[in-house]
């Protein structure tokens, strides 16, 4: 795993090249991306990078949305490309005589793809996990919607960027920050603009570090999720099992910086740990990206610290055997 972070920034330009032939004919009204657990990061970190031309709908379940017809432009993203729920609303798209585009490295859903000559962006299979190969899932999806006409040249922007990451940077913060999280629930907060990047941190910890963590954004956590601490402030032990996170930019909005701070003294007055992350870069999609690198090294850590072999998911392979 160690590995596949450190060529994190390779896997955009082999994205970008996979999907760069596929250029669906048509205008579209909307966007709508099926795909489930790390096949459907590269949605919702799409939502945080730009703004897209036209509306766009994130489908995490069986089948396609309400939102999909005819005039929707439609990308299933599978990893494996034998997601089920993915395969279900790929299998619609195509009873309805939609022309869906897959993302995959094969599997049923390039096998349905060349069968019904549909456009497919096959990826490589050499990074592990579907949540390790966020880079050639989400690469191929913009150069598909650059194609498409529906970003302006994302992909080259994202490109150049990722020539300039550098994995190692974040290394050792990431450790130290791993070991400080040993025997603790994660609670990863972030603005609302960054909301994806505390889920994904928070899915990271679930399969990487195989612990229990939350996530949730400001400002809705002030309105709901903070009045937990009123519960376990004097409960010593139950507090001191939380370690929150918050993701910090420090050119958000000034109104969620301030509830950034007194919601982090409410956190201490509590008794939990806390520590805020000054998220680096020049620009919003180099702080998502070395966001995430950061993330990756810490829940790596934190399984060497645990004991855990941060790669494999035994009890998602188990639940996927009971449930065929």
């Amino acid at each position: 795993m160690k590995e596949v972070i450190l060529n994190f920034p390779q896997q955009f330009k082999i994205g970008i090249e996979c999907a760069k032939d596929i250029k669906p004919l048509g205008d579209f009204d909307n966007t709508v991306i099926c795909g489930i657990g790390g096949s459907a990061l590269p949605g919702s970190l799409l939502l945080d990078i730009t703004t897209l031309l036209g509306p766009i709908f994130i489908h995490r379940d069986y089948n396609l949305p309400k939102s999909a017809n005819k005039k929707s432009l439609i990308v299933c993203i599978s990893f494996s490309g034998n997601t089920e729920e993915t395969l279900s609303a790929y299998q619609e798209a195509i009873s309805k005589n939609y022309k869906p585009i897959a993302i995959c490295t094969g599997g049923k859903l390039q096998e349905l793809a060349q069968q019904n000559n549909l456009p497919v962006a096959i990826v490589p299979n050499d990074c592990l996990q579907p949540r390790f190969g966020t880079g050639y899932l989400v690469s191929a999806l913009v150069k598909i919607l650059d194609n498409c006409e529906i970003t302006n040249n994302l992909s080259q922007e994202i490109l150049k960027i990722s020539e300039k990451l550098n994995p190692e940077k974040f290394e050792a913060q990431g450790k130290i920050l791993g070991e400080k999280l040993l025997d603790k629930v994660p609670v990863i907060y972030a603005s609302n603009q960054y909301k994806s990047i505390a889920r994904i941190w928070k899915i990271k910890f679930n399969e990487n570090s195989k612990i229990m963590a939350f996530w949730n954004y400001f400002p809705e956590l002030n309105h709901n999720e903070m009045v937990g601490l009123t519960g376990i402030k004097n409960q010593e032990l139950r507090i001191k099992n939380f370690y929150f996170i918050i993701l910090k930019d420090t050119n958000d909005n000034p109104k969620i910086l301030k509830r950034m701070e007194i919601t982090t003294n409410l956190i201490k007055e509590a008794g939990a740990g806390i520590e805020i992350i000054e998220m680096q870069g020049l620009t919003k999609i180099e702080k998502i990206l070395n966001t995430l690198l950061l993330g990756d090294w810490a829940s790596y850590y934190l399984a060497l610290s645990c004991g855990q072999d941060p790669v494999p998911v035994a009890i998602v392979e188990n639940f996927k055997k009971r449930l065929s």
